[in-house]
């Protein structure tokens, strides 16, 4: 069938083909269509499309995309989205879908690219002479398989001792940490409001992407969350001590999959690690809770990552060429260039 391509903001009125399709195709609380049109909402530059392909049992293939210049579009992609909004079954048929896709934007299409693909979710091979496929990050994640007892002792004996030391630091200073979790709407608020403050007790708040409450990115986070929240796919984790918040997890959820959108320490409490002290006490109770099967975390895998999980993948890039010429102009271009350097 041909690709229909409509402005993006129409995935409101389009919603139930499109979470019926992400449900089956890739199903992430952040590519759940509440979450994008949030993402739209705040981020969207006007000229985005919704493409999308149908048969008579519903939608067969959708994405968002977006114009990046003269004959080239690229998948909807701002920081705040862990993956591309693609949803291309492994059985559409990925590069006759982008070729056919090429043909039915406006203008003479020369390339569209797929940002930030799960090697999950699109195994490949890519090996055509008019498709691109680019490295991009390994990700990290946490499988739900044992009892908490025996991931821990399966962490690094630095892990579990730090993680001792630490906490008992701060009972010597009389105070008591405690975990919160908040997974209704009400409290989202003030919830991002006190993440921000995190952020900009450190770093980003000298280069300036902290979160602000009056902020572009508290306006987002505030409304994506108390949004999934309201449908029961979000849940902040709010570590404190004594009457203090010193450290938070920003998550969202579908169905056995809890994914970690941000985190934020109070700069001031870094002696003592308050992340680490949060996360394993979280973690704690995600493996005795019992629901999920999988956190992820979906960011470039850091060092801190590894003392939490062995496990990574790869995310990727695939750029679809309109003729094999064109990827070949392309690659001469950049060996030449290379050579150059």
């Amino acid at each position: 069938m041909d690709w229909k391509l409509v402005p993006a903001k129409q995935l409101a009125a389009l919603a139930t083909q499109w979470d019926a399709l992400q449900a089956k195709a890739l199903p992430h609380a952040f590519l759940r269509s509440d979450f994008l049109l949030c993402l739209l909402d705040q981020f969207g530059q006007g000229g985005e499309l919704l493409a999308y392909r149908e048969d008579g049992t519903g939608w067969t293939a959708a994405l968002l995309i977006q114009p990046q210049g003269k004959g080239r579009w690229n998948s909807f992609q701002p920081s705040q989205l862990p993956l591309g909004p693609v949803l291309l079954p492994e059985d559409d048929g990925i590069e006759a879908s982008l070729q056919s896709l090429l043909r039915a934007l406006p203008g003479l299409a020369l390339t569209v690219g797929l940002t930030q693909l799960d090697s999950l979710a699109h195994a490949g091979p890519f090996d055509s002479v008019r498709l691109r496929h680019q490295h991009y990050i390994d990700t990290a994640w946490v499988d739900i398989e044992s009892g908490f007892e025996a991931y821990w002792e399966g962490r690094g004996k630095n892990l579990r001792q730090n993680t001792r030391k630490q906490l008992k630091k701060v009972e010597a200073t009389g105070v008591t940490p405690r975990l919160e979790m908040i997974d209704t709407p009400g409290p989202v608020a003030l919830a991002i409001e006190q993440y921000g403050t995190l952020e900009s007790s450190g770093w980003k708040a000298e280069v300036g992407t902290a979160i602000s409450v009056d902020g572009i990115q508290g306006h987002f986070y505030r409304q994506a969350l108390e949004s999934a929240a309201a449908a029961g796919r979000a849940r902040i984790y709010r570590y404190w001590f004594g009457d203090e918040v010193v450290a938070m997890d920003l998550c969202v959820h579908q169905d056995d999959c809890l994914v970690i959108l941000k985190t934020a320490y109070q700069q001031a409490h870094q002696a003592v690690s308050p992340s680490t002290l949060m996360r394993a006490e979280e973690f704690k109770a995600l493996f005795d809770e019992g629901r999920f099967k999988r956190i992820e975390f979906f960011g470039r895998v850091m060092e801190w990552h590894t003392r939490w999980t062995e496990n990574s993948r790869k995310l990727f890039h695939l750029t679809a060429y309109r003729w094999a010429w064109l990827k070949a102009l392309q690659d001469w271009l950049n060996r030449s260039k290379t050579r150059a350097a």
